[in-house]
C-alpha cells in the first residue's frame, strides 16, 4: 500500500530531522519526489506501488533497507545493524598507516552499509577493471582496517611507500604477492619498497 510506504517515509524523515525535498536531492533524485508520492496518496493511488530503484535510493538516505519502507517490520532490528561508513579517496588511503587512520574522516561523504562485524571501517569506489571477477568497476568496496593479517586468497587494500593505493587478491606464492583478480590481462603491480596493509576488503557493493 502507497499510503503505508508513505507512512514509513515520512517517519525516518522525523528521526533524521530531514525535509522530504532535502532527502529527494540526497537520494539523487527530483526535490519533489518524496512530493510526487505523497500528492499520489491524496489522489486516491493507495494502491498504486513505488519503483524498487527509487525506494531504493530514499533507503541509503533514510538509513534503512528497500524492504522495510516497501513492507514495514522492526525497525530496531534495522537501525541497530546499520553503519555509516566514510567514503574515502584513493590518496587518502595511500596516506594511512596500517590501522591507524591519519585522514580525518569527517571531510568525506558516508555510505550506508548493513551488518558489517565490528572493526574501523571505510569504503573506497572502484575504479578500473583489475578487479572485476569480484568488483566491477565504480562498485563500492568496504574495507575493515582492523583487519592486517595476510589471509591466502582474500583481498586487501594496501600502499607502497610512495603512498599508491591499490585493491588486490593476496596470493602468498606469486610476486608480487598482491595481484588482480580479472577477466582481462592486467599487468601485476608495481609496487614500491615496504606494503602497508590498509585493511581487508570485506565486501563488494555495486549498482544495477
Amino acid at each position: 500500500m502507497l499510503d503505508k510506504i508513505l507512512e514509513r517515509i515520512d517517519q525516518r524523515l522525523k528521526a533524521l530531522g530531514l525535509s522530504e525535498s532535502k532527502a529527494s536531492v540526497m537520494a539523487g533524485l527530483s526535490n519533489s519526489a518524496i512530493r510526487d508520492i505523497r500528492r499520489r496518496v491524496k489522489d486516491g493511488g493507495v494502491n498504486k506501488s513505488v519503483e524498487t530503484k527509487t525506494l531504493a535510493s530514499l533507503a541509503k538516505v533514510l538509513k534503512t533497507n528497500v524492504a522495510w519502507l516497501a513492507e514495514g517490520g522492526r525497525l530496531e532490528d534495522i537501525e541497530k545493524n546499520v553503519m555509516d561508513v566514510p567514503l574515502i579517496s584513493w590518496v587518502s588511503a595511500g596516506q594511512m598507516q596500517g590501522n591507524e587512520g591519519s585522514v580525518d574522516f569527517s571531510d568525506f561523504p558516508s555510505v550506508a552499509a548493513y551488518d558489517l562485524p565490528r572493526g574501523k571501517w571505510i569504503a573506497l569506489r572502484v575504479d578500473g577493471l583489475s578487479m572485476n571477477k569480484v568488483s566491477p568497476p565504480d562498485s563500492i568496496i568496504f574495507v575493515n582496517m582492523s583487519e592486517v593479517d595476510l589471509v591466502p586468497n582474500a583481498c586487501y587494500v594496501i600502499a607502497d611507500e610512495t603512498g599508491l593505493a591499490a585493491y588486490k587478491r593476496y596470493k602468498p606464492h606469486e610476486i608480487p604477492p598482491f595481484q588482480p583478480d580479472s577477466y582481462q590481462k592486467i599487468a601485476s603491480p608495481r609496487i614500491e619498497g615496504k606494503i602497508k596493509i590498509i585493511g581487508r576488503v570485506r565486501r563488494t557493493v555495486a549498482d544495477m
